[in-house]
């Protein structure tokens, strides 16, 4: 038996945000912090395989919020950093800047403890490469937020480069989670529901295609969509990453269609407030029973 639901591997970055007034601030940010609250709030067992410079970001302290989340710290010399300069007072555009580095994972950062699900959550390509996918991929469900192998720095400018190797690691996925840019990317459609299925046909298992206004899900029988409802985007950043991991949590013991309903309830409410999830998972089924 596996000693977590969920295993999140991904490491903490100190963003420097620049807002649409000019203010600007420096906060630890990262998906697998969105990713890990988000997933422990929903009821899951987790574990998080934090890669960095624990005198720079230190997992062990951003996670003290959540004492049942279990942290793997590794080390690395660099931490990854990254500044953002947001264009609308929304933060829908931005403009995103690689300053720093981690060293990239391998599979010997492995912990001995199984998993249920492995979740790939890096943040650019290098991170986490296409031999984590294969060593994940034999020891549990492997799931990947996509944005760690289109996401590449390019002299600092963060840009979004097709995945040439797709169709060779697609079929090695459980589960794909991309946003609506990504998955163009990869497929050149601009129809959703239409590259769901080109990814499904290239070998992934169960897509998610995320959105401002839904995601949807795509298992090769059918197409499932839920809206968002958020009452404000106070709390947009992180929206996908908390999506995708509150599905993979109710995904384990649910239906595609209930897992949905609740990822897509869950980031909704998060959404509403800066920073990662610190709600329950009674707040979000609350907020289905008013909105859903």
């Amino acid at each position: 038996m596996n000693a977590y639901d969920i295993m999140i591997v991904g490491q903490l970055s100190l963003d420097i945000n620049t807002d649409f007034g000019g203010r600007t601030e420096r906060v630890i940010g990262g998906a697998v912090l969105c990713s890990g609250f988000a997933a422990d709030a929903s009821g899951a067992k987790v574990a998080v395989l934090a890669k960095g410079n624990r005198t720079v970001a230190d997992p062990v302290k951003e996670f003290e919020r959540k004492p049942n989340i279990a942290v793997f710290p590794v080390d690395s010399a660099n931490c990854t950093s990254i500044s953002n300069t947001y264009l609308t007072a929304d933060r829908e555009k931005r403009i995103c800047k690689a300053i720093s580095h981690i060293d990239p994972y391998r599979p010997e950062d492995l912990p001995d403890a199984g998993a249920s699900i492995y979740h790939l959550a890096g943040l650019m390509v290098g991170d986490i490469g296409e031999d984590m996918i294969e060593a994940t991929a034999k020891r549990g469900m492997c799931a990947v937020d996509v944005q760690c192998l289109l996401r590449r720095d390019e002299g600092g400018a963060m840009l979004f480069r097709d995945w040439e190797l797709k169709k060779q690691y697609l079929p090695m996925i459980r589960f794909l989670k991309t946003d609506a840019a990504e998955a163009e990317i990869l497929t050149g459609s601009t129809d959703r529901r239409e590259a769901a299925k080109m990814l499904y046909d290239w070998g992934a298992k169960e897509i998610m295609i995320t959105h401002n206004t839904e995601a949807i899900i795509y298992d090769g029988k059918q197409i499932y969509a839920c809206p968002l409802k958020p009452r404000n985007l106070t709390g947009r950043t992180g929206r996908g990453d908390t999506t995708f991991a509150g599905y993979l949590a109710k995904r384990l013991h649910r239906g595609i269609e209930e897992s949905l309903q609740y990822a897509a309830a869950l980031v909704s409410l998060k959404m509403e407030t800066p920073g990662p999830f610190m709600g329950t998972e009674a707040d979000v089924q609350e907020y289905i029973r008013k909105f859903y």
